[in-house]
């Protein structure tokens, strides 16, 4: 286990002319799914490259194991990858990361881009080298669900060194959920499933005194309340600074309880700064934010403001 004292690590900012590797470390994608990525990458002047197994299939994986665990490894050790951009989430993430080459990912520290089932990788990397990395969509990029403005927002995260600040948007389903405050610490987290689905491993991280980010897809309330109830009854909860809300998309099932009435019930009880309405996660307008590195979150001004995960 790397010293949770270690300094992070902030990979250098992409520039024109770098290569990068697209990546399947979850679920399978097509060519025809990556195209529209591959060229926006193009056009920001990347040289966006699929991995030998980007488009390899096995059931509900993008490829064996094995074959996923090569195309990561890969990256991280060529020295002529500058970035890894996953294609989708989907899920197998959490089977290949304790193959990773983490000596490889120290000696040449690169920004791994991605969200949905990549939370458990970045949750490796930050174990295994306090790599802070990029919450934000894949190459299989789809205009009518992440736009324009999602793709300046990436391109911004991966491209400059600026802060990134996110606003609150009233038409985002979450907006009501609050606790007046303001928070400052690392932001972490990412889906909701992932960061469940971490306890008991060694990749959860210690979330004392961290803004913790929450997201998630199609988990109706009942089910989003049995994951808050299992990380508040693990210890997992407890000495957070604040809790960012993201999109929660198609949460919903015949009851009267909504996901509102959970995450309002379950997090108002922690006793820090809860600020929804963040349109980041599964749904439209999904914009960027850096993960592994400090945050404040302020519910007076409605924004989360992210340290840049690249130098």
């Amino acid at each position: 286990m790397i010293s949770e004292n270690l300094t992070v690590v902030r990979p250098p900012a992409l520039r024109p002319g770098d290569t990068v590797l697209l990546v399947s470390p979850s679920g399978p994608t097509s060519p025809e799914r990556v195209a529209r990525g591959m060229e926006l990458l193009t056009g920001w002047g990347l040289r966006p490259v699929p991995a030998p197994n980007a488009y390899a299939r096995h059931g509900y994986l993008a490829g064996t194991d094995e074959l996923r665990t090569a195309d990561l490894n890969a990256a991280f050790a060529d020295p002529q990858v500058r970035g890894v951009i996953c294609t989708r989430g989907g899920y197998g993430a959490q089977r290949v990361v304790d193959a990773i080459d983490m000596a490889a990912v120290r000696r040449d520290p690169k920004v791994v881009a991605g969200f949905s089932d990549i939370t458990a990788l970045q949750f490796a990397l930050w174990r295994g080298a306090r790599l802070a990395g990029v919450h934000g969509p894949g190459a299989a990029w789809r205009d009518e669900r992440t736009p324009l403005r999602s793709a300046e927002s990436l391109h911004a995260a991966l491209m400059t060194t600026e802060p990134v600040t996110v606003t609150a948007v009233p038409d985002e389903e979450t907006f009501p959920v609050r606790v007046p405050g303001r928070a400052t610490g690392v932001l972490l987290g990412g889906n909701l499933c992932m960061i469940t689905a971490s306890l008991g491993t060694p990749d959860l991280p210690d979330l004392t005194g961290a803004v913790l980010l929450i997201e998630d897809v199609q988990e109706p309330p009942y089910k989003v309340d049995r994951m808050l109830t299992q990380l508040r009854r693990a210890g997992a909860l407890d000495g957070l600074a604040g809790v960012a809300v993201g999109q929660f998309t198609d949460c919903a099932d015949g009851w009267d309880t909504t996901i509102i009435d959970v995450l309002t019930e379950r997090l108002g009880g922690l006793g820090v700064p809860v600020l929804g309405g963040l349109p980041i996660g599964h749904g439209p307008g999904q914009l960027t934010v850096p993960v592994g590195t400090e945050a404040t979150l302020d519910t007076g001004t409605a924004t989360l403001t992210v340290q840049p995960a690249v130098a």
